[in-house]
């Protein structure tokens, strides 16, 4: 079966490029602070960690789904890995070694979980995510008493708040895996398999496509890079809320992916769109900030931006 995805997904993520573009000129013309280095390099740190979950949400979205669990799988993820590190014997190397496996494999627990519900047992994604959404997060605040968790392991700080040319570790995780990830997207089967069950999936399955299969490797990606980017978190803090990691991740997720050029719908999808999504979101907020805007205020404007980004898919469509 054909899928139209290639070149039309290209020129849709054209127009948000352009969007930040033209954003970030302005931002930096409008404030002398914005434009300086260090702050542009603090503005791709902070959306790197939403941002990678949100290169995941772009092919649970193409593929016709949508995942609201993100966020708490985020905290658990972040909860278990630091528990796994402080219980974990031998040189800090090791420790780190185990917090890491812990929370990949909560990740992708958590994402399995949901992709069996939604890819074999066929119940709504959104029902699905809504209800391990308020899981995951009681598994987390019951883990850990509803407070915070700490490391002494200095390495793990270390990592988190590594930096190669300047450039913060979080970051440049954020850009290899936009460039891995579209290749998946645009030059494998399973990428052309994603668009296809989310343009039709009932045509994709008498075209062979396993679609439930399909579904259930995209929450597995997805809940993979959330604990993944929970680790980072933690090592940046040397700890991890358990009310507040991961809050409102999964919108600032959908939001980008949307935002990127990705249909809601599913069937087209563009990962180098859902970064320039990030990143447009990430400097709307800190310039913000530098206006003095209340922070009360910014959530408005946010969702100002979500809806002219559906508003303008729409009018594609027609």
């Amino acid at each position: 079966m054909k899928v139209k995805m290639n070149w039309k997904s290209v020129r849709d993520s054209g127009g948000v490029w352009i969007a930040l573009v033209v954003f970030l000129v302005a931002a930096a013309i409008s404030n002398e602070n914005f434009r300086s280095p260090q702050n542009l390099v603090n503005i791709t740190r902070q959306v790197s960690y939403s941002g990678i979950i949100a290169l995941g949400m772009t092919f649970v979205i193409a593929a016709g789904g949508i995942d609201l669990a993100v966020g708490s799988l985020f905290a658990l993820a972040g909860v278990v890995s630091l528990f796994a590190m402080n219980a974990a014997g031998g040189p800090e190397s090791v420790q780190l070694v185990a917090g890491l496996g812990a929370a990949l494999g909560v990740g992708v627990i958590g994402g399995a979980l949901n992709g069996v519900l939604v890819g074999a047992a066929r119940v709504q994604p959104f029902i699905v995510t809504l209800g391990t959404m308020s899981i995951f997060r009681s598994l987390a605040l019951y883990f850990s008493n509803a407070g915070l968790v700490r490391t002494d392991n200095t390495l793990y700080q270390k990592c988190g708040m590594a930096e190669f040319g300047g450039i913060p570790l979080p970051t440049i995780l954020l850009f290899v895996l936009t460039a891995c990830l579209t290749v998946v997207l645009k030059l494998t089967r399973f990428g052309r398999h994603v668009c296809a069950v989310g343009s039709n999936e009932r045509v994709a399955y008498y075209s062979a496509i396993r679609t439930g299969l399909v579904k259930f490797w995209t929450y597995v990606l997805v809940g993979g890079l959330a604990g993944l980017s929970a680790f980072l978190l933690g090592g940046r803090l040397n700890s991890v809320s358990s009310s507040g990691a991961g809050l409102s991740y999964e919108l600032d997720a959908i939001a980008a992916v949307i935002i990127g050029g990705t249909a809601m719908t599913g069937g087209k999808a563009t990962i180098p769109g859902t970064l320039a999504g990030v990143l447009l979101l990430g400097i709307v907020s800190n310039v913000l900030d530098m206006w003095g805007i209340s922070v009360n205020l910014q959530g408005t404007v946010k969702g100002l931006v979500i809806i002219i980004a559906v508003l303008i898919q729409y009018r594609r469509k027609d």
